[in-house]
């Protein structure tokens, strides 16, 4: 194979992106040569083990233009010069009427920087995410004429405006996402229906093996939720839930991830008298979540759409605890239902609904049989449906046709 396939990614590596990194990873092992281009650098305190083992060269754009400014000036200087150029430039201007960011004005300064420095065999550019990293692409395929594609997946697609969507849509080659309610909406957006395409991450099994038996034990039902502590996942609605079962209900809770709503979510916890019962471990790196999934009886994620449409679309966490064989608790939003089959391989519930999520946690709580079965069945669907190989093999098609 000849040629580089470029990924833009908004920030690398990131805990909460492990299916991003799969799928570098596995793209990797088929052979494809890629390079790693972030618009951000890492803040995370913790690497997931398949970070470190991916080999692909990592370069970061500048975060913040006046940052470097020398690299951007180079950048601009050697932009400047190439054939389309004049209409990057006046289709920056025109996005930067409808959305006067200083976002916007950054993705622009970053596309100079990408166009100048990439290698010279590139010969596509992919972005994850619809929004910033598309941008960047973008800006640089209508600079330098690179080819390129995106992977659109949540927040992305239901929090950028409509005409932002569109025109990237135009100019780009395909798009996979990773929801059939994602993959709905794009469709209605582009007359080349073609172009875009319903890709499932699916969960690598290899990095998931099946959990030995859990031992039969005595005291709490212990509870797992993995998530960031952010509007769309649903957290003050799970607090308020929990708060609602019967006092003789046994339970613990153990919260993975961080977020901005940490503090507030502590306080509520307190206010409603549960505190004692909730273990928060902050963000942690895949072993220890792998190793919480295995010693937990019962998985919940309380997600909802945001004020501004942000939302979730098929949240791995789902996929990752059904690997362990651990029955999960939903809501019925975006793509969690594609997963998720009501009554059969887990439950669902209305979002922002604590008396019916509260029902739900209570009805598994008290009935281990139950869990079993859903867990059991939850597990046979993920296997038989959700495996990454499918989704890698799409991807690996779309790239080798660039690199023949």
């Amino acid at each position: 194979m000849t040629g580089k396939i470029l990924f833009l990614l908004k920030g690398y590596p990131r805990l909460s992106e492990t299916f991003i990194a799969q799928e570098i990873k596995a793209l990797e092992q088929r052979g494809i040569p890629l390079e790693i281009w972030s618009l951000r650098f890492p803040t995370d305190k913790y690497r997931h083990p398949v970070h470190d083992e991916i080999k692909a060269k990592v370069t970061y754009l500048p975060e913040y233009l006046y940052q470097e400014p020398g690299r951007v000036f180079r950048g601009l200087l050697r932009a400047v010069r190439l054939p389309g150029f004049g209409r990057a430039l006046w289709q920056w201007l025109k996005d930067l009427i409808r959305d006067p960011t200083p976002n916007r004005g950054r993705r622009f300064g970053q596309a100079c920087v990408l166009v100048a420095e990439m290698p010279a065999d590139t010969v596509r550019l992919h972005a994850h995410f619809m929004h910033t990293p598309a941008a960047v692409a973008y800006y640089a395929h209508l600079m330098a004429g690179t080819p390129w594609s995106c992977s659109a997946h949540a927040k992305d697609i239901w929090t950028s405006p409509e005409w932002d969507k569109r025109e990237k849509l135009q100019s780009l080659d395909w798009l996979v996402t990773c929801t059939a309610s994602g993959h709905a909406h794009l469709e209605t957006l582009v007359d080349d229906k073609a172009k875009v395409a319903l890709v499932y991450h699916g969960l690598d099994f290899r990095r998931f093996p099946e959990p030995p038996p859990r031992d039969a034990r005595t005291g709490p039902v212990e509870i797992l939720s993995v998530g960031r502590l952010v509007e769309k996942k649903g957290y003050p609605t799970l607090l308020d839930a929990l708060a609602q079962l019967p006092p003789t209900s046994d339970w613990r809770l153990t919260h993975i991830g961080g977020g901005p709503l940490d503090g507030a979510l502590k306080a509520q916890a307190e206010t409603l008298g549960i505190a004692a019962r909730i273990q928060w471990l902050g963000a942690l790196p895949q072993e220890q979540v792998l190793a919480a999934y295995r010693r937990s009886d019962l998985f919940v994620l309380a997600a909802q759409i945001a004020a501004d449409g942000d939302r979730d679309g098929l949240p791995n966490v789902l996929m990752e605890a059904q690997s362990q064989r651990l029955a999960c608790i939903a809501t019925n939003i975006s793509g969690i239902p594609e997963l998720i089959r009501d009554g059969e391989t887990g439950l669902l519930v209305p979002p922002e609904d604590p008396a019916a999520l509260s029902n739900a946690l209570q009805s598994l709580i008290s009935d281990p049989a139950r869990r079993q079965h859903l867990a059991d069945a939850g597990f046979e669907r993920l296997h038989a449906h959700f495996a990454m190989d499918a989704g890698i093999n799409d991807l690996d098609r779309r790239f080798c046709m660039d690199l023949r």
